[in-house]
């Protein structure tokens, strides 16, 4: 497996994996999301996402979704926390095609006033569609009160009394502040040779002068854990507890990510899915999840159950935390798991889009590209008194909050 990287005379950096398909995914990633927002901003980030595709200085909104389905090709987009990325899948012999469409909706976006209303709309829908789905509104509020008065507690989304203000040199404002080159990475896999692919770089981005983020990040804030209950008109119950949890690039970063694998992953055989679901047949969906970010992280589990059940099913998930705090794992358990973990990260691998997606989040968070076989070399060294420590330390009765919407 080969990497290749090159950074641009105007700091934006290239990252690619040649890989021997018809299908290629191209992508750029920006360190900017919704964690980047002023309190006015809310909502800003995923709001400039939707509007890149309505409108550049040489494209209408038609021709930009046209450019590359015209060949079989698709173009996308994501908004996080902390990066935006736009992206396109097509047949590797159309990389030009696809460059020069991201850079000019990225760079050159028009932001028709008309388009800007309009979507004001299209967005508010998508939040009161969330509304209407509270096994996601759920996650959103709980963020909320893990990062309390915080950006990282703010919906990606925004609000509507947000989204209702905002006006074109609000847009232009938040773009001059955060879409900066020194902040950007093109991501590849696909067919094409290297040098190739700098040539097409620095043809569509090259122009564009250096430009480095002047703003910090807001740091961190106190954390006190919460439980909050709230009433809705739910069939089920939702519940989601939780805890502020490791940054990326911390030491035991590792060892939650297969703690939680061990607890409530994609696995069927996960311990809260055996628990809960499979022994006492308490509910349908029930996971873990570890979100890492620059400089803290969120654990959290969730589960949705009938009302008359949800005092046993949050009982079996605190004795499940309690088992991986006090009783250490035995060799062929932390081998079992530890292989587990690897034979899903491989499977993440053969995805190219995945990949390409991943890659242009690494460089961003570490400037470097873990290799499989780096990345299994890091969980082969995860030992079970390691776990012990980690789940006392994310799993601590105190530091858990909990939400949960009850009928």
């Amino acid at each position: 497996m080969q990497y290749f990287t090159h950074t641009l005379s105007n700091g934006i950096r290239l990252v690619h994996k040649p890989v021997d398909s018809m299908v290629a995914h191209c992508g750029i990633t920006i360190n900017a999301g919704s964690r980047d927002e002023l309190p006015a901003e809310q909502g800003m980030a995923h709001f400039i996402e939707h509007l890149i595709f309505k409108g550049t200085s040489k494209r209408r909104a038609y021709h930009i979704l046209s450019h590359m389905e015209n060949v079989g090709g698709e173009i996308n987009a994501y908004t996080g926390k902390e990066d935006t990325c736009i992206y396109a899948s097509f047949m590797h012999i159309h990389y030009a095609r696809c460059l020069d469409l991201i850079s000019d909706i990225v760079f050159h976006s028009s932001f028709p006033e008309k388009e800007i209303q309009k979507e004001k709309d299209v967005v508010i829908d998508e939040i009161n569609s969330y509304k209407d789905n509270p096994g996601e509104q759920i996650f959103d509020d709980f963020d909320g009160l893990i990062f309390k008065n915080h950006p990282l507690g703010s919906n990606i989304l925004g609000t509507p009394r947000h989204l209702k203000k905002f006006r074109k040199e609000h847009i232009i404002n938040f773009l001059q502040k955060n879409y900066v080159t020194h902040e950007m990475v093109i991501s590849s896999v696909g067919k094409i040779d290297f040098k190739k692919l700098i040539k097409l770089a620095e043809r569509y981005f090259g122009h564009l002068p250096p430009s480095v983020k002047k703003n910090p990040r807001e740091s961190l804030n106190g954390y006190d854990a919460e439980t909050k209950l709230v009433k809705r008109r739910n069939h089920q119950v939702h519940c989601v507890m939780g805890s502020r949890a490791y940054s990326a690039d911390n030491d035991k970063k590792t060892a939650l990510v297969l703690l939680n694998n061990i607890l409530g992953g994609p696995g069927l055989n996960s311990r809260l899915n055996m628990a809960v679901r499979e022994k006492h047949g308490l509910c349908y969906n029930i996971e873990s999840h570890y979100q890492p970010y620059t400089d803290t992280g969120l654990f959290s589990i969730y589960l949705g159950t009938d009302h008359g059940f949800i005092d046993k099913a949050v009982a079996l998930v605190l004795r499940e935390l309690e088992r991986l705090r006090e009783k250490r794992l035995g060799s062929l358990q932390l081998k079992r798991a530890k292989l587990q973990l690897q034979g899903q990260v491989a499977i993440s691998f053969e995805s190219n889009l995945n990949e390409m997606l991943s890659l242009g989040k690494s460089i961003i968070l570490y400037n470097k590209i873990d290799t499989l076989e780096q990345i299994n070399q890091k969980i082969e060294k995860v030992n079970a008194f390691e776990l012990l420590e980690v789940a006392s330390e994310i799993m601590n009765p105190a530091r858990l909050s909990m939400l949960m919407f009850k009928p």
